[in-house]
């Protein structure tokens, strides 16, 4: 099973959580990204639909492939 991790850091003039080196908006709080990275958490565990997805890496290379609306990750935010 995947593990996806929230962290929460400082970003720009406030705050903000990352994954995977992309990061979320900007919030004037600590308090406020670590909720927000709470809420996009327990979002990740919501099972959906089955159905093909497209992505792209980090180094601009597109790929597709099928997600599984039943195959959600561990996740936990940290920081």
């Amino acid at each position: 099973m995947t593990k996806v991790t929230y962290h929460i850091v400082r970003h720009e003039d406030g705050w903000a959580y990352q994954v995977d080196g992309v990061f979320s908006e900007t919030f004037p709080t600590h308090d406020m990204a670590h909720q927000a990275a709470q809420r996009a958490a327990q979002e990740q565990h919501v099972p959906g639909e089955t159905r093909t997805i497209s992505w792209e890496d980090q180094n601009g290379k597109w790929h597709e492939e099928l997600a599984r609306g039943d195959d959600r990750p561990d996740t936990e935010v940290e920081g």
